[in-house]
Parts: structure tokens; C-alpha cells; sequence
């Protein structure tokens, strides 16, 4: 991936991205069935995933408790990701508008303009069949994004598209063929990790590519922009108010997942497959390391 890309490979990555979208794309309003009933007693994510796993609170929960804080934290995670993509969208319209329109490139970042509008509706139809808030992000976290949005470009922002893309690309793959987990929690995961496989391989592209002739200065910066916005994403994507469902005080919740050995390796192997091909391009370097390793992100 890292190999010096050619003009040409622009056009050709993108029309093999547009002839998958047209043969594999889905609808969030056909393809899950959102009349189905719940399944009583089924989690709505693995428990060794769930923030808490392994501390003396998670003993403390009974069986019920543990499945509402597994329902609660994916709800949070995908309010996160409801909001990520609505800052994605932002950013490929952005990066779109000077683009020539009769080139596959431009027409494919046109098609996943489509994608993630879908994907937003599927994520928000999601948390509204499990009862739980809306979570999002942090008001900080939702106030950056909103600059980001609007001023982002180049490398960092295909970057941080791949942390927010990556991280939970590889959570849902781990769901969504458990039988022990919610059908319709499976079901969104797989449409999402079809149809992701396609963005990434767009955004390691533009982010190869984006790199090539750049100096240290400007590398340092742009290192700096992809660590902080990895740590952000990342950060957020619990809320602390998840464990106030199951009697549980939301500083102290967070304070024990901060803590929490468990917790710092599932973001870890989280983020392995992203830190790897970012360390590989550079991206993770310099002084701005330590902001990954503070996120328990390496």
C-alpha cells in the first residue's frame, strides 16, 4: 500500500469501488428488520468487549445488569458513529467540490457520500430499537468536530476517517456472526463492514498518496492532527452516563474503565490494524507518539 502510486491508480481503484458498490450495497430500511422483537436475555455485544469486564463492579452486576450495560454501550458506540459519519459527510463534500464530476474518482466519493448518509439512518434506527439515549460524543468532542468538519483536509483527514472507520470495523467483524448477540445488532454490523471495507480502501489510498513529497515540518504537523483526532474518537466512543443504567456512578464507571486492563487492550486491538498501516506511512511518529500511547491506543 505504501508503494508510490501512479495517477492512473486513482482512476482504476475507483472503478473497481464503484462496480462493488453497485453489485454489494444495502438498505438500512429493507435489508434489517426492524419489526423484530429483541431477544430477551441475548447481549448486545461480547462481554469481553464491554468496558467494565474483569473489575470488581462488572462482578458485582447481575446477569440482567450486564446485558443492559452491553445495550448501552453499543447504543453509545453507535451514536458516536451516527456522529463521525455526519463529519465524514462534511468532508467528502467538501473534498468532492473542486473534483471533475466525469471522473470514476469523484463519482465514487459521491457514492460513499451515499453510503454513510445510509449508514447514519442505520445507526440512528439502531439505538432507537434499543431504548437507549443518544449518547454521542462529549460537548468538546462535538465541538471540534464541527472545525474539523469544515477545515480538515489532505492526509490527516483520510486518516482520521480510517481511525474512526477501522477501530470499529474491527469490533462489528467480532459480532457479526456471534449468535450470542442480538440478530439485529449483527445484521447492522455486517452491512457496515461490507460496505467499510470499500471506504478504506479509498481513504489508504488518498492518505499514500497524499504523503508523497511531504517535509518534516508539515509531517509533524499532520502526525499531530491524526493522533489527536484518533485519541478524541476513540475516547468518546463510551459515554460515562452508560453506566448509570445498571446503578452505577458515571465518574466512577469511567474511572475503573480507564483503569481497566481489559479495557486498555481492547482499545489496543482496536486500533492494530489502523496503527500498523499509519506507523507503516509515517503517520505515527515524533513526539506526537505519546498522545497514542496516552489513549491506550499502542
Amino acid at each position: 500500500m505504501a508503494r508510490a502510486l501512479q495517477p492512473k491508480d486513482r482512476e482504476v481503484t475507483a472503478e473497481r469501488l464503484l462496480d462493488s458498490s453497485a453489485r454489494n450495497s444495502y438498505s438500512p430500511d429493507i435489508d434489517v428488520d426492524w419489526t423484530a422483537p429483541l431477544h430477551e436475555g441475548k447481549a448486545f455485544m461480547p462481554f469481553e468487549r464491554v468496558s467494565l469486564y474483569g473489575t470488581e463492579l462488572w462482578e458485582r452486576l447481575t446477569p440482567e445488569q450486564r446485558v443492559e450495560l452491553s445495550k448501552h454501550e453499543i447504543a453509545s458506540m453507535a451514536s458516536v458513529g451516527l456522529w463521525f459519519e455526519i463529519v465524514l459527510m462534511q468532508l467528502l463534500a467538501r473534498y468532492v467540490y473542486d473534483l471533475d464530476p466525469r471522473t470514476a474518482h469523484a463519482q465514487y466519493a459521491l457514492t460513499e457520500l451515499g453510503d454513510e448518509t445510509r449508514h447514519s439512518i442505520m445507526f440512528a434506527k439502531a439505538v432507537s430499537k434499543t431504548g437507549a439515549p443518544a449518547y454521542g460524543p462529549n460537548r468538546i468532542t462535538r465541538a471540534l468536530g464541527r472545525w474539523f468538519g469544515g477545515l480538515a483536509s489532505g492526509p490527516p483527514m483520510f486518516a482520521s476517517v480510517l481511525v474512526a472507520e477501522e477501530t470499529t470495523d474491527r469490533v462489528q467483524r467480532a459480532m457479526m456472526d456471534d449468535p450470542e448477540i442480538q440478530p439485529m445488532i449483527r445484521m447492522v454490523n455486517r452491512i457496515h463492514v461490507i460496505e467499510e471495507a470499500r471506504h478504506v480502501r479509498f481513504a489508504r489510498e488518498e492518505v499514500v498518496r497524499g504523503l508523497k513529497g511531504v517535509g518534516r515540518l508539515r509531517l509533524e504537523f499532520y502526525r499531530l492532527v491524526t493522533a489527536l483526532t484518533a485519541y478524541a474518537v476513540v475516547d468518546c466512543m463510551i459515554h460515562p452516563k452508560v453506566y448509570a443504567a445498571v446503578g452505577i456512578d458515571p465518574r466512577e464507571g469511567r474511572r475503573v474503565a480507564l483503569a481497566n486492563p481489559h479495557h486498555q487492550e481492547h482499545r489496543r486491538w482496536m486500533s492494530e490494524k489502523v496503527v500498523e498501516f499509519l506507523t507503516e506511512v509515517g503517520l505515527i511518529g515524533g513526539p506526537s507518539k505519546r498522545i497514542w500511547k496516552r489513549g491506550y491506543l499502542l
